[in-house]
Parts: structure tokens; sequence; C-alpha cells
């Protein structure tokens, strides 16, 4: 009779723990990176065969509860994460091109417009060389396209200084997450497999992997309980209970560096935000080289066209414009109307101004080489909007599959639980026919 009790009991214990599982499922339903728990149980060992009065082969020993388990699919977790650095990588790079689009400025106060606007004006002056308000008009519009490399260069210094410290920030997010996967890794030492407390465990590590390779492209590896071992290009960043942290640095120039903490050289990060971020720095720093080359060259154009002219009073025209080292320090020289160089040096009064198409126009001319930075930087653009679309949905769809396998359903969660419910009402049935029994043999006796 004591089996009856035995096996009742096993079974409500049993039962109680899977109804538990389904509770943590329907709680958590709606929790990020949370894995759906089942039990397992087995039918179990314990046996009444040293009982006396008993035949050992007619004993029974109900169930018990052999693992908590975890759904989860270990390639559709590595897909998530694969297509998580793809997208950090793109989102990171398409939001700081989009700042940078802006920062050239390609509207009626960019460059390229106020250089249209300046050729107009000369020829406008050119049909009235003798007119002091189209030459001070003139005179502006060459102002205005150096105060607008002045203000397009600090633009783009900005956008620099903002990638530099959203790399920061995701430095900053590499580096807790591998201190967490090295405090995961010494409690998944203590952690007895099967348990509940291990499935947390490996949740929790689940979750610190995503967000380090969504903003890293790290290379993963699980060793002994499950274990995570991350390295980065041959460079060990967490190797059981320890973890390297990485720092970031900041070049003249606007771009990126990494190194360990120990200061050893790591190669740039190709994928993941952080990967994103140091394609975007170098992206900008080429556009502000290319921004300085072009107003080197328009300082050098300009003050050689007006070189050739000569003022009212004869004499060869001054620089108009001065470089200084960099279109944020291009700066405009003259505003004296009588010291603009309209003639020619043969007298003509309009024959400097007749020349400003054929020598700062044209083939390989400034404005020329404003519309294919402009271009350039249009087409990576747009060809960095596709790859963000394309990924989006690829993660979406990644995310999609491992939600299939891992995620909570709660139509099924509810089906289960009262599956369960009349499995522990049986179990509690038995007990009480157990007691009744008992009760009978006791009067009859």
């Amino acid at each position: 009779m004591s089996d009856l009790f035995i096996i009742g009991a096993s079974g409500t214990k049993a039962y109680r723990t899977a109804m538990a599982a389904v509770s943590e499922n329907i709680a958590n339903a709606s929790t990020e990176g949370y894995s759906r728990r089942s039990v397992t149980t087995v039918e179990s060992g314990s046996s009444t065969a040293t009982m006396a009065t008993y035949i050992s082969r007619a004993n029974f020993g109900g169930t018990e509860v052999s693992s908590v388990n975890r759904a989860t699919d270990p390639y559709l977790d590595a897909t998530v994460r694969y297509t998580g650095m793809a997208l950090g990588s793109s989102t990171a790079r398409l939001r700081w091109l989009t700042d940078s689009e802006t920062a050239l400025n390609d509207t009626e106060t960019g460059i390229g417009r106020l250089m249209t606007g300046m050729f107009q004006n000369i020829d406008k002056l050119a049909a009235s060389p003798n007119d002091t308000s189209l030459r001070v008009t003139t005179l502006d519009s060459i102002s205005r396209i150096a105060d607008a490399f002045h203000q397009t260069a600090g633009d783009l210094a900005q956008v620099s200084s903002g990638i530099a410290t959203e790399a920061q920030a995701s430095v900053d997010t590499i580096n807790r997450s591998l201190s967490q996967l090295a405090d995961i890794n010494n409690s998944l030492l203590r952690a007895q497999p099967g348990t509940s407390a291990y499935a947390q465990l490996l949740d929790s590590r689940d979750a610190a992997l995503f967000s380090l390779s969504e903003n890293l492209n790290v290379d993963i590896s699980f060793g002994t309980h499950d274990q995570a071992q991350i390295s980065f290009n041959g460079q060990s960043l967490v190797q059981g209970i320890n973890a390297t942290p990485v720092a970031l640095s900041v070049n003249a120039n606007g771009t990126l560096a990494l190194a360990t903490s120990g200061g050893t050289a790591l190669t740039a990060p190709a994928n993941g935000t952080l990967g994103g971020l140091f394609s975007a720095a170098q992206t900008v720093t080429d556009r502000r080289t290319s921004l300085d080359t072009l107003a080197q060259q328009f300082v050098t154009d300009v003050n050689a066209w007006h070189a050739q002219g000569r003022t009212d009073a004869g004499t060869a025209g001054a620089p108009l414009l001065s470089y200084g080292g960099g279109a944020a320090n291009v700066a405009a020289l003259i505003t004296d109307p009588s010291q603009l160089a309209t003639k020619s040096s043969d007298g003509t009064l309009n024959g400097n101004l007749l020349t400003a198409g054929t020598s700062l126009r044209g083939n390989g001319s400034v404005e020329q080489g404003w519309t294919s930075l402009i271009a350039t930087h249009a087409n990576l653009l747009s060809s960095t909007k596709a790859e963000q679309t394309t990924a989006r949905n690829r993660s979406d769809q990644a995310v999609a599959a491992r939600e299939a396998v891992s995620g909570v359903d709660l139509d099924m969660e509810a089906a289960d639980l009262l599956r369960i419910q009349q499995a522990y009402s049986g179990c509690a049935k038995i007990l009480q026919v157990a007691k009744e029994t008992v009760d009978a043999i006791l009067q009859i006796i």
C-alpha cells in the first residue's frame, strides 16, 4: 500500500514542478531573451524491494523530474547573432552617412549652389563692370562661399565627434558584456545542469552574447558547462572567468583605433555597430579631406584668376581669399569693390570677368569636383540604405525563426497547463484512494 503513497506523492511533486515551468513561461511571455522552459520526467528509481512483504519485481516508484530544459536551437541563436551584427553595422553607417549628407549641404546655402550664384553674379557684372552694387554683390558671393566652406568643415567635424561619442558608448557596452560573460561563466561552473537556475544563467549568457555580437564581430565558442569563450581576430577577450576589456582612441583626423586595455593594438572591426562606426568615421574623414582639397583648389584658382586681371587703378588683382591650412579657415580678404580686378591686362573693362568661366569652370574645376563629391556620397548612402533594409529583413526573419522554437505561445501554455493540472489531480486522487484504503483496512482490524 505504501507504493500508492510513493507514486501519488512523486506525481504531485513532478507535476507541481511542471506547472511552475508553465507559469514561468506565461509570466515571461514578453521578456526579451527568455527561452521557454519545459520539464522532463522519468520513471523514479525508488523501490521498496527491501520490505520483506513485497516482491521486488512488483514494486513501483512513481516519477521524478530529471531536468528543466530550455527550448533553444544553437544554429538559430547563432543566426540571430550574425544577422544582428550585420544590422548593427548598417544601421550605424546609415545614421552617420545621412548626417554627413546633411553636413555637406547641397542646398541653396551650400557650396555648390553658392558657387553657381557666384558665376551668375560675375556674368551680370561683366555686362556692367562699373556698377558698384554688382561689384559688392560679386564680392559678397565669394565671401559666402568661403563661409560655406567654413560651415561645412565645422559640420563634418561635428559628425566625426558624434561618431566618436557613439563609438565610445559601443565600447562601454562591449566591455559590460565581456564582464557579464566572465561572471556568468563563473556561475555556470557552480550551477547544476538541468536546473532552473542553470537555465536562467544560459538565458543571461545568450543575452550578453547578442549584445556583444551586435556591437563587435567576435568569434564565439563554448566550453565545459556551456561557458562562452570570446576572441576577436585571434585576441582572447573572455576565457573562463577572465575578461579582457577593450579601449577606443580617436586619431587627430577623426578616424578610430581599437586596442585592449593593456595597450595591444587590435585590427579595426569589420562588422557590428562598432564596425559600422569605424567605417563611417573613415568615410567622414575622407569627405573632410576632399573638402579641404576643394577649398585649397578654390582659393588657388580664384586668386590666380584675379591676379591676371587689373583693378580700376591698373594694378594686378590682389588675393581674394586665404586658405589657412583647411576648409575651416578659408576667409575672404577683399571687401572694397574698387579692388576687384575686372579689367584684362589690355585694359578691357570687363576682360577679366569674361575669362572667369574658362578659368574657374569646366573639367577639373572645383565646381565639377564638388558635384562629384556629392554624387559619390549620395551613391554610398543609397547603397547603405538598401543594405540596411536587407539586413533588417534578415534579422527579423532570424528572430522569428528563433521565436518559433524558443518563444512562448500562450495558447500552447494554456493547453499544457490544463493537461498538467489534470495529471496533478489524478496523482492527488491516488493519494486519496490510498488513504481511504488504509482507513478501511484499519477499520476492519
